[in-house]
């Protein structure tokens, strides 16, 4: 209501609700064909010396960006995940199984290692690009750099190794698998970072596009491969595809959407500090959330061998669509509190109550309609599935808990909780599945995610009351500035002091 309320006054006002529905009216009038009346223009204006309809910098509504932005990440991580999918069912009709198969393993590998070798510079440039200012093209691009260095010399590690390790494998090996290898897992890390520096500038709306872009091309070039019968041709389109992702959304954020971000931040802000720490901080924290996503699967494996495996993981990856959109509306939540700390406490409390309602409506839909959902991949799947499933999803709503939680932590650069919410998450969640798996089966497994997401929510409960109510302690406040001598030793500094 912040861009409509009849008042100058920022939110909360004390208008009444009668006034903010009347104005909720106008801007619906406004933004059909021929728009408000002369009249209720000119009711619009601001007073003297207030800025038009109370917008920051940017000429953005803060209130208004915050659930927008949120929504326009998380519709980018379903149609990321959605168009993902059609990928591979494509591939599966044009290609053989042990193409797939090889072809799925090399991907996998590559964006794995991406993950681990772009040390969570992402997350870091989604924290640290709202309030960089004049620093932003120079934090971005060294960001790039130590991402892509890093990813290409995981990546040669793991060639180096690849018989070992991963023996199926070993055909990346050859001359110019290698190279193209290795360029894959750097130029990945690229296409995450630079969603988090889109993010970042509000530029939400190209994230979403990027995303789009990637899965249709890649879609189109996997069956132009086909038609030209090229063996290659999934890893091939894959890779295309990428590139013309990553070139699309360059030209965008370094021509438009730095320039803008850099001209609307104040002349005098200064660099960012503790980057690195802050990014290892959160490095290590996403480590244990991985642990737990993929340790899992493999207890369910060792028990119930590959059909019970291949039940609880399409079960998980349909659950697991709600928590990643959930952590990717949190991203809103962590660009608008890094722009105005006083107001962290105020755009939690949205986001929670927004998250929670949206996420209540997913889960009665998932829960009411889940052996029709499985039933779509096979009648076995939903026999065995739906109960699984269904626990799943109800973990979603504490969900929403945890990632304000991590998100606010994230803002106000508390590194004990940004890496102690996730440890305790893994290790509650692999613990009791190695009671109950063995008793209840896929059940038990659902009951383990189930208790572990509740009891560690309530507990964060009492914390975040806490922090909601923290409206007046700046960022500066809560955490040093100075960087630490091994920050100084790990960054690289120019103009002043800015960190790698």
């Amino acid at each position: 209501m912040a861009a409509t309320c009849p008042c100058p006054v920022a939110l909360p006002c004390g208008c009444t609700f009668r006034a903010l529905l009347r104005a909720r009216i106008r801007s619906v009038r406004a933004a059909l064909p021929g728009g408000l009346p002369a009249r209720a223009r000119t009711a619009r204006r601001p007073a003297d010396g207030q800025p038009a309809d109370n917008r920051s910098a940017d000429s953005r509504p803060r209130s208004d960006a915050l659930m927008r932005n949120g929504h326009v990440l998380a519709a980018s991580s379903i149609v990321a995940a959605g168009l993902g999918g059609f990928f591979w069912l494509l591939a599966t009709r044009y290609y053989a199984v042990e193409t797939v198969g090889r072809s799925y393993a090399a991907l996998s590998a590559a964006m794995f290692l991406s993950t681990l070798g772009s040390l969570n510079l992402g997350d870091a440039l989604v924290r640290f690009v709202p309030a960089a200012g004049r620093h932003t093209r120079s934090l971005v691009l060294r960001c790039y750099v130590i991402s892509i260095g890093f990813s290409a010399a995981v990546a040669v590690g793991f060639l180096l190794l690849v018989p070992v390790v991963a023996p199926d494998l070993v055909f990346l090996r050859g001359p110019v698998l290698a190279v193209a290898f290795v360029a894959a897992t750097a130029g990945y890390s690229v296409f995450v970072l630079q969603d988090g520096a889109l993010t970042g500038t509000r530029r939400t709306g190209w994230v979403l596009g990027e995303n789009a872009v990637f899965a249709v091309t890649k879609a189109v070039l996997l069956a132009a491969c086909a038609v030209l019968a090229v063996s290659s041709g999934i890893m091939l389109a894959w890779a295309a595809a990428m590139l013309i992702s990553i070139g699309l959304a360059n030209v965008v954020l370094f021509r438009r959407a730095v320039p803008a971000h850099q001209a609307a931040g104040p002349a005098d802000a200064e660099p960012p500090q503790r980057v690195l720490r802050w990014a290892g901080a959160d490095y290590l924290g996403n480590l244990f959330s991985f642990a737990s996503y993929s340790v899992v699967p493999l207890m369910v494996l060792a028990q119930l061998g590959p059909e019970g495996s291949a039940y609880y993981s399409l079960a998980f990856v349909i659950a697991e669509t709600l928590f990643v959109a959930t952590f990717s509306m949190g991203h809103s939540l962590v660009v608008e509190g890094a722009r105005d700390p006083h107001r962290l406490a105020e755009y939690a409390r949205r986001m929670l109550r927004h998250t929670g309602l949206l996420l209540a409506g997913a889960v009665v839909v998932i829960v009411a309609g889940a052996p029709l959902i499985l039933g779509v991949f096979g009648p076995a799947y939903a026999e065995h599935g739906t109960t699984v499933l269904r626990l799943m999803a109800l973990c979603a709503l504490p969900v929403a808990v945890i990632n304000v939680v991590i998100q606010m932590a994230r803002v106000r650069r508390a590194l004990p909780w940004m890496i102690g919410v996730r440890v305790a998450s893994s290790a509650m969640v692999i613990t009791l599945v190695a009671v109950l798996l063995p008793r209840y089966g896929l059940t038990g497994v659902g009951v383990a995610w189930l208790i572990a997401e509740y009891v560690l929510a309530a507990g964060l409960l009492l914390v975040l009351r806490g922090w909601l109510r923290t409206t007046d302690r700046t960022d500066t406040e809560l955490t040093a500035t100075a960087p630490t001598v091994m920050d100084r030793t790990a960054m690289d500094r120019t103009d002043g002091g800015e960190p790698a």
